[in-house]
């Protein structure tokens, strides 16, 4: 398997070459040159396997350069009952026949981005042994990534985590998580802005070939290839789970912000998985769902950026949305590069006139948005009719992919966060506080450690500088 860039400027590479880093050298994202193809055959073998097994035949086809006795022995580490709460790993949780909510928020900062980020963290462990070199991390939150990034490389040999979030934007226990970490490798920097502020910062300094070679930086946003390969072993975990054949079809029903958790249900079903629809749901902040609705791609201002009770989906940039374009236009990288001239630049692009908005119906990915009073309303509805309590994000996914499936084909709607981590909007909708995992007692009163920042990327990079 060798990766190429979204923009056609970087020439072929193997996983692990691209593993470390964030954007290609042409300011693209990593993609395979092509997808592996999943027979009926393969997923017959595949439904009976544990999720260590079934996360092992996935990613031995994109990481097809690392011995498979190692990459077993990676998975084996990263996904166990000690860890993840649960032998099945990502549990599937049935409200009704039909209707099914995947339980992804199992890990050690209660966000289905653990699922990832634990195998990174031991991945860029085995990678960064292997050249006895460092890495310097650096990343952008607008919630959960921040978090499980840093659950998963504090205390790693050769890292140091750099990590960007909105001032004041995150929850107060989304915030506690990081802020409260006293690791010496775990350094957070609150960026006053938002999130789109804090990615352009991380986008600059990968740009910046010098600095980056200088510095060893790497990255794990949902950029980094990794990250999404790793998440599309629970999109088939989550098909065979809800169906008894594979000649059943299944929906699935996606919080979207920086179209990351998506991107990888799209993967899984170029790869063959029967995925009829990909539902995506956004917040007030719709970029995503305006693109799906009617082919224009706008880019909001930071202005315009909502601050929402969903603040994990604050984004109005989605840089994996470049992926998806990808594929739309046919892997054709010069037109790739040509739509992002005007975005890069702020501007927007419109397909509704052209051949490709045609084209759009053919990967199965329908969208819809929710809002502040809808998500408490899913929030009041799921815990009144199944004794259930969910999170703001999984509420507005529950919310859209409701009204967007079809009779007769099951929905899985993708758990994001434990509510713990929203308990105001979780009091505001049923009147009482959730349920607090044992360890998070006294997580808001812990001591904090960060330091607040303007959004200037010549200053963080003069903070990088003086702590690397």
């Amino acid at each position: 398997m060798r990766y190429i860039s979204t923009r056609g400027g970087m020439p072929p590479k193997t996983f692990s070459q691209i593993l470390l880093g964030g954007l290609a050298s042409d300011g693209g994202l990593a993609m395979p040159e092509t997808y592996p193809r999943i027979s009926p055959s393969d997923l017959d073998e595949w439904r009976g396997l544990s999720y260590p097994q079934l996360a092992f035949e996935i990613l031995t086809r994109f990481a097809d350069d690392i011995p498979a006795k190692d990459l077993r022995d990676i998975i084996n580490r990263t996904y166990t009952s000690e860890i993840f709460h649960s032998k099945e790993i990502t549990p599937l949780k049935t409200l009704s026949p039909g209707l099914h909510i995947l339980g992804l928020s199992n890990g050690p900062t209660l966000a289905f981005k653990d699922i990832a980020m634990q195998l990174l963290g031991n991945l860029f462990e085995y990678a960064l042994d292997k050249t006895r070199k460092s890495l310097n991390i650096l990343g952008a939150t607008s919630g959960d990534t921040g978090s499980s990034a840093e659950y998963a490389m504090r205390g790693k040999r050769g890292i140091r985590v750099f990590m960007l979030s909105p001032h004041g934007k995150m929850s107060l226990f989304q915030t506690a998580q990081m802020f409260s970490l006293q690791d010496p490798n775990i350094l957070n920097i609150a960026i006053r802005g938002v999130f789109d502020d804090c990615q352009d910062i991380v986008k600059a300094v990968s740009n910046d070939h010098a600095f980056k070679q200088k510095y060893y930086i790497g990255t794990v946003n949902s950029i980094n290839w990794a990250r999404v390969a790793a998440q599309i072993v629970y999109y088939f975990k989550g098909y065979f789970a809800a169906t008894r054949s594979n000649a059943e079809q299944v929906s699935f029903a996606v919080p979207s912000g920086n179209f990351g958790n998506i991107c990888a249900g799209h993967v899984a079903r170029m790869m063959g998985l029967p995925i009829r629809q990909l539902i995506l749901a956004t917040n007030e902040n719709d970029v995503l769902d305006e693109f799906f609705r009617s082919g224009c791609y706008r880019p909001r201002t930071n202005a315009e950026t909502r601050h929402t009770s969903s603040p994990s989906m604050d984004i109005s940039k989605a840089s994996n949305f470049e992926r998806f374009i990808f594929d739309l236009v046919g892997r054709d990288a010069s037109k790739v590069k040509e739509l992002w001239r005007s975005v890069d630049k702020g501007a927007s692009f419109d397909l509704a006139d052209t051949p490709l908005w045609e084209s759009v119906k053919d990967f199965g990915i329908v969208s819809g948005t929710s809002n502040h009073a809808s998500r408490i309303a899913t929030i009041r509805r799921v815990y009144q009719d199944y004794g259930m309590v969910v999170d703001t994000h999984t509420a507005d996914g529950i919310k859209v992919g409701l009204e967007k499936r079809e009779s007769g084909v099951p929905l899985i709607c993708l758990e994001t966060a434990l509510p713990v981590k929203f308990s105001e909007s979780i009091i505001e909708a049923i009147g009482k506080e959730p349920d607090r995992p044992s360890g998070f007692e006294n997580l808001e009163g812990l001591p904090q450690r960060y330091v607040v920042m303007d959004s200037d990327t010549d200053a963080v990079k003069s903070f990088i500088a003086e702590q690397a």
